[in-house]
């Protein structure tokens, strides 16, 4: 694993610690490419959700401007971005700080956002003359609302923390334990449940042959008996995940 990044498990819930602090965890392509092969870890390792964060007083700065310039870099960022979209766990970010450019990017990919009081999002590339992918954009106007969306675009605006929890970017108000307690409490439900929504949350019509695969295996698991045993037995299921 890269010096860059740490990765701690709690229970079924892996953390992904950005550690770039000094340059207040922007992402090179070191670090994209870590972060791509830690998710991919932890979900073959058994983890049932996964928690992204940045170390210090950032969650990430956005891309590192001394070495942006590169398809290499171009490449490995999407690979990470898209690929955090494919895992099928849910991945929380907890944003612990300002999210810009590629941090708000990096946050978007994650399913669910958790933001402490110093959190906020930008996408400033009509600042530097960059431009992101078109997901990027569509995803961001999904989440915020498309008039906010345009703001942060068009007039390179921020999303603050009150704003992004009152508009849906966020989805809760937190530190990284509060995100890790919330992870803890998701680690519960059923596993092929969440990958199935997740899915169908992320997909597009192309997806759909896996979709209803996914559907269909749902409902012949094992974990939908236990969900009708613990009812019966009235106690909390125990779902193992096939």
């Amino acid at each position: 694993m890269s010096d860059l990044l740490t990765t701690a498990r709690d229970g079924d819930v892996v953390v992904l610690t950005l550690r770039r602090p000094d340059r207040r965890n922007a992402l090179n392509l070191e670090l994209c490419q870590a972060l791509h092969a830690a998710a991919a870890d932890a979900v073959q390792s058994g983890a049932r959700v996964i928690v992204v964060t940045g170390e210090g007083t950032a969650f990430c700065a956005g891309a590192d401007l001394d070495g942006v310039y590169g398809d290499a870099f171009i490449s490995a960022l999407y690979e990470m971005l898209h690929g955090l979209t494919l895992v099928p766990v849910p991945v929380i970010a907890a944003v612990n700080g300002p999210a810009i450019g590629a941090g708000t990017q990096l946050a978007i990919a994650c399913d669910l956002r958790v933001v402490d009081e110093r959190a906020r999002f930008a996408v400033p590339t009509a600042r530097n003359g960059m431009a992101v992918d078109a997901w990027t954009i569509r995803t961001l106007a999904q989440l915020a609302g498309t008039g906010r969306a345009r703001r942060v675009m068009l007039a390179a605006d921020t999303i603050g923390h009150d704003e992004a929890l009152s508009c849906g970017l966020a989805d809760r108000a937190g530190t990284l334990d509060d995100a890790i307690a919330w992870a803890q409490e998701i680690a519960r439900l059923a596993p092929l449940t969440l990958a199935h929504n997740k899915l169908v949350l992320n997909g597009s019509t192309q997806d759909d042959e896996r979709i209803a695969q996914s559907f269909a295996d749902v409902w012949a698991s094992e974990d939908v008996k236990e969900a009708a045993t613990a009812r019966a037995e009235k106690r909390e299921p125990i779902f193992r995940g096939h």
